[in-house]
């Protein structure tokens, strides 16, 4: 008599899947990352006999995989911008130029939101803890294991540059009747999905294992926590009460539960912990928007397009930094200097082209021009800044999904026709079905579109 089978629903020949890789499956992105970060700062920070537990060759392999994993990133960001805001765009239709304007808005508005609060934070607090300090021994943390080799791959474009050839050519085919360009984008976007969904995802965690392993190699990432420690405290604090307020805001707006809709974008918030780069986690952010309940329509066009112009984390760092390094170095500026920086700083945020450090650098004059900061001054507020990127990073990635939510609600869900009876039979065209019938057969007569519209219905393909 044979023994029953250990896990008798497992398909014969076929083992189950053991505990751990069913909590792996289970808890997503958000568990691999975890994993990540948390493996890299036990391996890293485990030394045997003077040396260190992982080998400097086998570091180098990680290191070498997220230099070429990050050029990747940089190769695709403006792809996945052009694949996903352009025919997010020409869905919109006629009403697109309105919900760009309500997109930026938004995102201008929680700028500043955050510029100004950090003021108050930082004039009520700052003077007192920073009494007698000085912040002239903060250094840019550096990288202790190099790369085996490195391969440049340039983008094609840049960031801003896909993000305007993303307005233009969207906007363009929101107004013209639809035609083989519009198709094409749509094909382009199923490319795009296909690249962050089998590839991107899937090797983020790799990436940022690499990447803290290094930091916790060299004993950065637990030093770059204390350097300088009360102004990281008050910026922390900061950034937790800009995200509360903005899921507050999003979830009377949206009808939703703002705790449950933060807690679920913290695999975006964990992910731009890792890359320091709002547009390399556009697809985690992306996903997440959508688990949150928000269309795809409105997620495609909003989290590609918030990952470029909304930067409230990163603005309240900087001005955080920019008033204690003020403060320590005896640079006098006004509140109307303040105010107006804050302003301006809101405005340039949208130049920060979406790498790591980018914000800062797109500020560098800003800091100069409107403060009266030195080069030395300037020097010192960048490596500041860069030390602790990545948490401003994150807390602007975690704010688009809030704006997502809101202007999911304020198109209910879809961003239509606004009325025009032109633009409704324009986009009665379905290019996901138009796509899918692509797919099967390579080339679709006008006759088997005829057939397909008749068969689909009023969703299908339009004459």
């Amino acid at each position: 008599m044979s023994n029953p089978s250990p896990h008798p629903e497992a398909p014969t020949g076929q083992a189950s899947p053991g505990p751990v890789r069913r909590f792996l499956a289970r808890g997503g992105i958000l568990v691999w990352v975890l994993a990540a970060i948390i493996l890299a700062l036990v391996l890293g920070s485990i030394q045997i006999g003077g040396s260190h537990l992982v080998p400097m060759p086998i570091g180098r392999i990680f290191a070498t995989f997220s230099d070429l994993f990050s050029q990747f990133l940089s190769f695709s960001i403006p792809l996945i911008i052009i694949g996903l805001v352009t025919p997010a765009i020409a869905d919109l239709g006629r009403g697109a130029g309105r919900w760009l304007a309500i997109t930026a808005a938004i995102a201008y508005s929680s700028t500043l939101f955050a510029g100004f609060v950090t003021y108050l934070a930082c004039a009520a607090t700052l003077p007192r803890l920073l009494g007698g300090t000085t912040l002239t021994n903060v250094e840019e943390p550096g990288s202790a294991l190099e790369t085996y080799f490195s391969v440049e791959m340039p983008a094609a474009v840049g960031v801003m540059t896909a993000l305007l050839l993303s307005f233009v050519v969207g906007i363009g085919l929101s107004m013209v009747p639809r035609g083989v360009l519009r198709k094409g984008f749509i094909e382009f976007r199923a490319i795009i999905t296909a690249l962050i969904e089998r590839i991107i995802i899937p090797l983020l965690p790799l990436h940022i294992f690499g990447i803290f392993l290094n930091l916790t190699y060299t004993g950065e990432a637990w030093a770059i926590m204390r350097t300088p420690l009360r102004v990281v405290v008050v910026v922390l604090l900061l950034e937790v009460l800009i995200l509360g307020v903005q899921y507050l805001v999003a979830g009377a707006v949206g009808h939703r539960n703002p705790f449950k809709a933060l807690i679920t974008m913290l695999p975006a918030y964990l992910t731009a912990l890792g890359t320091s780069s709002s547009a390399a986690t556009i697809p985690v952010t992306l996903r997440q928007a959508r688990k949150n309940g928000v269309a795809d329509a409105v997620a495609s066009f909003t989290v590609p397009l918030c990952a470029t112009i909304h930067l409230a984390g990163s603005t309240s760092k900087i001005f955080a930094f920019a008033y204690a390094i003020a403060l320590t170095q005896g640079v006098s500026v006004s509140a109307a200097q303040w105010v107006g920086f804050i302003f301006m700083l809101g405005i340039t945020m949208v130049a920060a082209p979406g790498v790591p450090g980018g914000a800062i650098m797109a500020a560098t004059g800003l800091l100069s021009s409107m403060l009266g900061f030195n080069d030395a001054q300037v020097a010192l507020m960048i490596a500041t800044y860069i030390a602790l990127d990545a948490f401003g990073t994150a807390t602007n990635v975690t704010g688009d999904g809030a704006i997502a939510i809101v202007v999911d609600r304020l198109a209910h869900g879809r961003i239509g026709p606004e009325g025009d009876p032109e633009n409704t039979r324009e986009l009665a065209f379905d290019g996901m079905k138009y796509l899918d019938r692509v797919s099967v057969d390579g080339v679709v007569s006008a006759e088997e579109l005829e057939a397909s519209a008749a068969a689909a219905g009023p969703n299908a393909v339009s004459h």
